[in-house]
């Protein structure tokens, strides 16, 4: 299992994400392969390295036509000037143009603001009216899809399976949150920002990084936001824009507002957050394998980078758990059965009931549940959904237990999974249940005859085999 920790206190972007996975290993070549099968045209994708506040980031640079532009990385036309350092062009040594940010001088004492920011002030009004009446005489063609549409592109890729069922994922995220912006339903929406040719790259190409670096669990805590407003097709919005704002809702995303005044969350950032997370919580202690910043475009006084991780659960808070208990005064003992059936399929570690007596002197039952942190939710939607509980306690527990391995032996009554546990030095051999009932319906034998036959060979002289270790 590979573990990704995405450190978003920059915010995050489509172009951010790719940049830090491929700064993580993602193989350039088989996303270029990829992208190259989308049936999308007016593009092209560069890879650099650039420089951020003298840190090496991944720069991933979809460059659209002109037929295709749509001002998404042009800082002048999404906010002007107005509230935003004043900004120097400068090169970071590797031919590519960064942003770097100047700090004014003001007296002690006194307010008075330097001329040229006097002027700068006055001026953004009529700087809005010149962007916006330069931009109707000038229009770019757009491409106005709806989520069918771009699944078909998707489909008809030659992304692998599981980077096409990403993608998929993310791009209905961005459709459900834009589909309550507009006030229409899912299969009506057509929305442009999402639906531009940079966006289907950018997702597509999340997708294929996170397939070929083999993640298999998210995690974000939070998303770092700014404030104020931006310009987008239909004119001055509020930071969240309200997709971003719907997608942190319905999928219980935690933002930290900043005091940027400038979107640090894009719909496709947070879309992609909600896709592919499966956990907002890091381990208590964790080793970092390998680590990935990717390159933001728009720079506003902070380093507009993203920080990606590759992590690894520290081995001394591996034996950490969590258990869950409830009192039941009002369920049938046929439904308390089903739910410990039902827990233990989803794999609780173990499920038990202990008798009570609660309030008002009615006999009850406590259930009781050990489980891993991120099994959490998943038994707690079964308990509410199977019994006729209101309320579930949970606690972290620490545990101390022995090293133990899970084996095959061979015996003369047929291969048996044991259990080796060591303790000081010597080792005890447990022959698992599954593989002794088994064999005492086979053989008609009692179970207490094959446990005795089996473990007395096993301690004899058996042939243990298998090197499948496991945390039980």
């Amino acid at each position: 299992m590979k573990t990704l920790y995405l450190e978003c206190y920059s915010g995050i972007s489509g172009d951010m994400t790719v940049g830090a996975l491929l700064d993580l290993g993602a193989d350039p070549d088989v996303l270029k392969a990829q992208l190259g099968s989308l049936p999308v045209k007016g593009y092209k994708a560069e890879i650099s390295r650039v420089r951020k506040s003298g840190l090496a980031a991944c720069d991933f640079n979809v460059i659209l036509d002109k037929e295709h532009e749509n001002h998404d990385h042009d800082n002048e036309y999404l906010y002007g000037h107005h509230g935003h350092p004043q900004e120097v062009h400068g090169h970071d040594g590797h031919g590519h143009q960064e942003y770097h940010h100047e700090e004014h001088a003001h007296s002690h004492g006194s307010h008075s603001q330097p001329e040229h920011l006097r002027h700068h002030e006055h001026s953004h009004t009529e700087h809005l009216r010149h962007h916006e009446h330069s931009h109707a005489e000038h229009p770019h063609h757009h491409d106005h899809r709806g989520l069918p549409e771009i699944l078909r592109i998707i489909e008809d890729s030659q992304m692998t399976e599981r980077a096409r069922i990403i993608a998929s994922d993310i791009f209905r995220v961005l459709a459900e949150a834009e589909a309550k912006a507009h006030g229409t339903s899912l299969e009506e929406v057509h929305f442009h920002e999402v639906g531009a040719v940079d966006s289907i790259v950018d997702i597509a190409a999340v997708a294929i990084c996170l397939d070929n670096l083999g993640i298999t669990d998210v995690i974000v805590p939070e998303l770092y936001e700014g404030r104020g407003v931006i310009r987008c097709q239909h004119g001055l919005i509020p930071v969240p824009v309200p997709a971003t704002a719907n997608i942190a809702q319905s999928h219980g995303i935690s933002l930290h507002m900043t005091d940027t005044e400038a979107e640090l969350v894009t719909p496709t950032g947070a879309a992609i957050v909600a896709a592919v997370r499966t956990s907002d919580r890091l381990p208590a202690r964790y080793r970092i394998l390998k680590t990935g910043l990717g390159a933001g475009k728009r720079d506003y006084g902070r380093t507009s980078i993203l920080r990606a991780m590759l992590i690894d659960e520290d081995p001394d808070t591996s034996d950490i758990i969590y258990k869950l208990e409830t009192n039941i005064d009002d369920c049938t003992g046929e439904a308390l059965g089903y739910v410990m059936e039902r827990l233990l399929e989803a794999g609780a570690r173990d499920v038990h009931y202990i008798p009570v007596f609660m309030k008002k002197n009615r006999p009850a039952w406590q259930l009781n549940i050990i489980c891993r942190e991120e099994q959490i939710q998943q038994m707690e939607e079964i308990i509410f959904r199977e019994t006729t509980t209101i309320g579930i306690r949970r606690m972290r527990m620490e545990r101390t237990v022995l090293n133990r391995r899970l084996c095959t032996a061979e015996t003369s009554l047929g291969t048996v999974e044991i259990k080796i546990c060591s303790l000081n030095g010597s080792e005890r051999i447990y022959p698992e249940y599954e593989s002794i009932s088994r064999i005492s319906r086979e053989s008609g034998r009692s179970y207490q005859e094959v446990w005795s036959l089996v473990c007395r060979e096993l301690w004899d002289s058996c042939d243990v085999s298998g090197t499948t270790y496991t945390n039980i």
